[in-house]
C-alpha cells in the first residue's frame, strides 16, 4: 500500500509553499493565464484544496465581509458561527449542528456521547480515531476502540457481526457495545472510499441491534464528489457526522459535528470541560461560510478537468496516471526510465507555478486533485508537463 504522507512532503520537498490569492469566482474558474509573474496563481498536486498564508487569509476574508457582513459569535454562539451551523445542517439533514475547535475533538465527543456508559466502539485499523488521535478515547473518555480489517481501507457489515457475536466467548465480563465509527474515505490508505453498498449494510445491523453510528466525514465532501453519493444521503445513515473546515474549505482550524439535538445539546458543555470554548470563532466560520458557496460545482470543475488532463497525458510516452481502486481524488503517477521526475518537477515549480510531489526513487509519485486546478485552463496544465519532461 502507497501512502502519501503529507508530512513528509512537506518536510522533503524543498518548495516554499506561498498560494497566491486567487477569488473563487466563475470568471477565476475559467480565465487564462498566459503570462506567469510573482502574483500568478499556484496549481497544488496535492492537499484538498487551497491553505491560505496570512494575507492572503485576511484578503479573503475582507471579500467575505463586503460580499455579507461578517457578525462575530461569542464563545460560538450567534454571528456567523450561527449561520454556518445552520447551512452544515442543510447540507447533512440532521437536526443541529456546532462548532468544534478541531475534528479529534468533535469525534470524541461525538463518540462518547454515542456510547454512553458501554465502552467498546467498533473502528477501522486505519481510522483517524485509531491511529492519529493519540489514545483519546481510552485515556480520556474510558472507551475501547476495537479495530477491524487490520490495514484495510473499510470492515465489512460480515465482519463487524462475527466480532461482536464473537466478544461472548473471547470476553468473561461484558461491559457493553457503544458505538461504530467510520472514517470515509480515508486518509491513511490514499483518500480511498468505503463503498456505500457496506455502508448501508453496517448501518442496517447496527439499528437493527440498537447499535449507534458516527462518521468521520473530515473530507466527505471528496467522497461524494468522486461516487456521487450526496452529503445527505450519507449522513443518513449515522447518528452523528464531523466535517473538516479546513482540509478544503480554507479555514485555518475548526469542525461541525453534526446530529440529534438530544446529543448536540450536551456538546457545548463538554466543549468548555475539555478546553475547547474559545471566545471567539468567527474567522474560521467566516471563511468556512464563505467557501462553501459553490464549493461543490468547482469540486465537480475540477474532477471534469482532471479526467482532460489525465487523458492526454497519458498519451505522453514515458507517462501513466491511473486512479486507484476506490480511490477519490488521489492518482498514481509512474514516470519511465527516460524522464527525469525530479528535474519534472523542478521545472514545473519554476517554470509553470505548478507543485506536485517528488517522485520517489522508483519514479513514481501521486497527484491530488482540487479546486487549484482551476486557476488556469486543462491546456495550459498539459503543456506544462510536456515542456517540464
Amino acid at each position: 500500500m502507497t501512502i502519501f504522507n503529507r508530512r513528509n512532503f512537506l518536510r522533503t520537498s524543498g518548495i516554499s509553499i506561498l498560494p497566491a490569492l486567487i477569488p473563487f469566482t466563475k470568471a477565476s474558474a475559467i480565465d487564462n493565464y498566459n503570462s506567469l509573474g510573482p502574483s500568478s496563481p499556484i496549481i497544488k498536486f496535492f492537499g484538498d484544496g487551497e491553505m491560505y498564508e496570512p494575507a492572503d487569509y485576511i484578503n479573503e476574508l475582507q471579500k467575505a465581509h463586503a460580499a455579507t457582513a461578517i457578525v462575530r459569535d461569542r464563545y460560538g454562539s450567534g454571528g456567523v458561527v450561527e449561520a454556518l451551523e445552520k447551512k452544515f445542517v442543510e447540507i447533512t439533514g440532521k437536526e443541529k449542528a456546532i462548532f468544534m475547535p478541531s475534528g479529534t475533538m468533535a469525534n470524541q465527543l461525538a463518540i462518547a456521547v454515542l456510547s454512553g456508559d458501554n465502552t467498546k466502539v467498533f473502528v477501522q485499523d486505519t481510522s483517524h480515531v485509531y491511529r492519529d488521535e493519540a489514545d483519546a478515547a481510552q485515556s480520556v473518555f474510558n472507551k475501547r476502540l476495537m479495530p477491524l480489517a487490520k490495514d484495510e481501507t473499510y470492515f465489512t457489515a460480515k465482519q463487524l457481526q462475527e466480532a461482536v457475536e464473537n466478544l461472548s466467548n473471547e470476553e468473561v465480563f461484558k461491559s457493553g457495545i457503544g458505538a461504530v465509527s467510520i472514517e470515509n474515505p480515508v486518509r491513511r490508505t490514499d483518500g480511498r472510499s468505503v463503498p456505500f453498498e457496506e455502508i448501508q449494510k453496517i448501518s442496517a445491523y447496527c439499528r437493527s441491534n440498537n447499535i449507534k453510528m458516527h462518521l468521520d466525514g473530515a473530507r466527505i465532501f471528496m467522497a461524494s464528489a468522486w461516487t456521487g453519493v450526496s452529503i445527505k444521503e450519507y449522513a443518513s445513515y449515522f447518528d452523528t457526522v464531523y466535517i473538516s473546515l479546513y482540509k478544503y474549505l480554507g479555514a485555518g482550524a475548526g469542525a461541525i459535528l453534526t446530529g440529534p439535538a438530544a446529543v448536540m445539546d450536551k456538546m457545548a458543555h463538554l466543549i468548555k470541560i475539555h478546553g475547547g470554548s474559545m471566545y471567539s470563532n468567527w474567522t474560521n466560520a467566516a471563511m468556512a461560510l464563505y467557501k462553501l458557496e459553490g464549493f461543490e460545482t468547482r469540486l465537480q470543475n475540477a474532477i471534469k478537468m482532471s479526467a482532460e488532463i489525465f487523458s492526454e497525458l497519458n498519451k505522453v510516452p514515458g507517462i501513466s496516471i491511473k486512479p486507484l481502486d476506490g480511490g477519490t481524488n488521489i492518482y498514481n503517477m509512474a514516470l519511465g526510465k527516460e524522464i527525469d521526475g525530479k528535474k519534472m518537477q523542478q521545472t514545473l515549480n519554476k517554470e509553470f507555478n505548478i507543485r506536485m510531489p517528488r517522485p520517489n526513487d522508483k519514479n513514481h509519485t501521486q497527484l491530488t486533485v482540487n479546486e487549484t486546478l482551476l486557476y488556469q485552463n486543462a491546456a495550459f496544465i498539459i503543456n506544462a508537463f510536456k515542456k517540464s519532461i
